[in-house]
């Protein structure tokens, strides 16, 4: 089995997790879920994280291929559509992205915006494959933290996202719209069956009792120690764990500004007469938590 050089990108303060894997014989890459920076107290938008990402595959002459988003994000915004116009790469996620624009679309009350997923130039099914380089990526449905969700097996890596989190974690929440405890747990099943060597690389990390952030896991700590699944654990039991744990999180601080921009790929609202561009914030749509 190929084995991709992974090189991983921690934005601390949305707690997550950004990728660039290559194939070191061909020098061909991709990146993975890339944050564009957001400060809602501003309305500003950078490109911090992103030119970090920049600079890397420059520094190692990485030829990128593929600018994959493993779902619409609902803490962060995509640097995908930025990174697309830098290197000119594809962008690539699941086909079931059209749902979530579907459901967003009416949450934000935008009747003419087209969900069609045009926004991405390949929306990816599952079992799908693609070469990067040498190496074989295989598209798994993962659907369960979103309706969307997809994870990417590269050789004897998979970057699974919001499905796990580290072992000593657990997994992800599934109470978003779309979200299902009970399709997540499916997937986390599908997951787990791949070689017990397969790395794991997660979406986030909230390094508890003061541990470094990580990101890295095989397929055999989960299956022996993840605080929600270690040493295999029953639909009922996983429903009852990790619904009664959902109750307790609030929504992400940027959830309402994120998903207006990660369903059109990453991109803002097209600007409206003055040159701006604005973003909505539906009022009581949600509970406060």
């Amino acid at each position: 089995m190929t084995h991709p050089t992974v090189k991983s990108f921690w934005d601390e303060t949305t707690g997550s997790w950004q990728y660039v894997f290559h194939d070191p014989a061909t020098m061909k890459g991709a990146v993975v879920d890339p944050v564009l920076d957001f400060d809602p107290n501003a309305g500003a938008v950078m490109t911090t994280n992103a030119q970090r990402i920049l600079d890397y595959v420059d520094e190692m002459g990485i030829e990128v291929v593929w600018i994959l988003d493993t779902h619409p994000h609902a803490d962060h915004f995509s640097a995908a559509a930025w990174l697309k116009e830098k290197l000119g790469a594809p962008q690539g996620i699941g086909e079931h992205v059209v749902g979530v624009q579907r459901l967003w679309r009416d949450y934000y009350h935008l009747p003419d915006f087209p969900v069609d997923g045009h926004q991405w130039d390949r929306l990816f099914a599952d079992g799908d494959r693609f070469e990067v380089g040498e190496i074989e990526v295989e598209v798994m449905f993962t659907p369960g933290h979103t309706l969307a969700s997809v994870s990417y097996r590269a050789g004897d890596a998979v970057f699974v996202a919001d499905t796990l989190m580290m072992p000593d974690v657990g997994t992800s929440r599934a109470d978003f719209p779309g979200g299902s405890t009970a399709d997540l747990y499916d997937s986390l099943q599908r997951i787990l069956s791949l070689p017990e060597n397969t790395r794991v690389y997660v979406g986030h990390d909230y390094a508890p009792e003061g541990r470094d952030a990580a990101c890295e896991a095989t397929v055999a700590d989960h299956k022996a120690h993840n605080a929600h699944l270690g040493g295999g654990v029953s639909l009922d039991d996983f429903r009852e764990t990790r619904d009664a744990r959902d109750a307790t999180l609030p929504l992400p601080d940027l959830m309402l500004y994120a998903l207006q921009v990660n369903m059109r790929g990453g991109r803002l609202p097209e600007p409206e007469a003055d040159g701006r561009n604005y973003l909505k914030v539906p009022v009581g749509l949600f509970e406060p938590r």
